[in-house]
């Protein structure tokens, strides 16, 4: 089993910065495939950016150039860094892990196996 934390979340305003941790414990060795996916209410989860574990990286078009993913193994800990942000980027924003290589599936919520309790996004204009 693999638990993961968000933190980092809040309330900015729109060009507003903010980066999120997201901590990982337990059987991490297990996983290949990290990523961050937000959900705003009334729509469907969606994935942000996601990192194999070979340093292959995928974001969706919505957050090119704003955000960056990144991970420090030492510590079992990933980021994304937001910058530049957008009252649409208001979201729930989750942390998740997958045990398998996920390729040109990174951004797809199926693939993920662990999830964390995410974190608040608000972004105002």
């Amino acid at each position: 089993q693999v638990q993961l934390v968000e933190s980092g979340g809040g309330s900015v305003q729109s060009g507003g910065s903010l980066r999120l941790s997201c901590a990982a414990s337990g059987y991490t060795a297990g996983t290949y495939c990290m990523g961050w996916f937000r959900q705003a209410p009334g729509k469907e989860r969606e994935g942000v950016a996601a990192i194999d574990r070979d340093g292959s990286l995928s974001y969706a078009d919505s957050v090119k150039g704003r955000f960056t993913i990144s991970q420090d193994n030492a510590k079992k800990t990933l980021y994304l860094q937001m910058n530049s942000l957008k009252p649409e980027d208001t979201a729930m924003y989750y942390c998740a892990a997958s045990a398998n290589y996920c390729g040109s599936w990174r951004l797809w919520k199926d693939q993920y196996h662990y999830w964390g309790q995410g974190t608040q996004v608000t972004v105002s204009s």
